[in-house]
């Protein structure tokens, strides 16, 4: 038998610089969006390059592409943080994202083609395996995409850009929404996604709008909530 200490040294597996970047981005993008990773909490690049076993510079890439998804931020003092959330404003953001679920769902049951229509099936049929897999960090995107597909059948791109800014800044919120119902959504809610695309297949703007409508007021009640009972209970721990 060959004395192990004689055989050559493996040299250690290196990450390619690309997929470095992309595993870091993605670690740290799904632990922003299951708040795993606190709201207004630093991000120390020097305990990533340690964690991921990385150089600096692929740590740094990562950051630049979450800045720009708007889920970190960099201060004037260059430190760099989870992007926080505002509380106070989340009425206003409420009553824009309700908005454009309505205006994008009737403009998408207006003007949609038979291939968005296409997409649009796909990307349910792929939240509604995400929810059948309790992948949280699944369900946010997909959703997401979902939803932005949506607009962009509505063929209006100014309504598509500031959906698509409301969708990607409420993301975070959905992990209260699904935290809420334990990671287990009822079908009910699942439902309404199927409701949604058979309105708009349809061209029944009416229907559309009215399934947007009550889909949107369901999520932001579902949230609000959340976040109110979670609020009296850390007051309660805190006496």
């Amino acid at each position: 038998m060959a004395d192990p200490k004689s055989a050559p040294k493996q040299p250690k597996a290196k990450h390619k610089r690309g997929q470095g970047v992309a595993t870091v981005y993605d670690t740290i993008k799904r632990e922003i969006l299951e708040l795993r990773m606190a709201p207004g909490s630093p991000v120390d690049e020097t305990k990533l390059t340690e964690r991921f076993g990385m150089s600096r510079t692929p740590i740094r890439e990562a950051l630049v592409r979450l800045v720009g998804d708007g889920l970190v931020v960099t201060l004037p003092n260059r430190s760099t943080i989870v992007a926080p959330i505002d509380f106070f404003e989340l009425p206003q953001f409420f009553d824009a994202l309700t908005l454009m679920y309505r205006v994008t769902t009737r403009l998408a049951a207006t003007h949609r083609s038979q291939d968005e229509i296409a997409r649009i099936r796909e990307l349910r049929d792929g939240y509604a395996a995400a929810v059948a897999e309790k992948d949280v960090s699944r369900m946010i995107e997909v959703n997401r995409d979902f939803h932005a597909e949506i607009a962009r059948a509505g063929k209006n791109h100014y309504y598509t850009e500031l959906f698509e800014r409301l969708l990607d800044e409420g993301r975070r919120l959905l992990r209260f929404y699904y935290s809420s119902f334990n990671d287990e959504l009822p079908e009910i809610y699942l439902d309404e996604h199927d409701r949604m695309v058979a309105a708009i297949e349809a061209r029944d703007v009416t229907d559309a709008d009215e399934i947007a409508h009550a889909h949107a007021d369901q999520i932001v009640r579902q949230i609000q909530s959340y976040i109110s009972a979670d609020r009296r209970e850390n007051a309660s721990m805190s006496l």
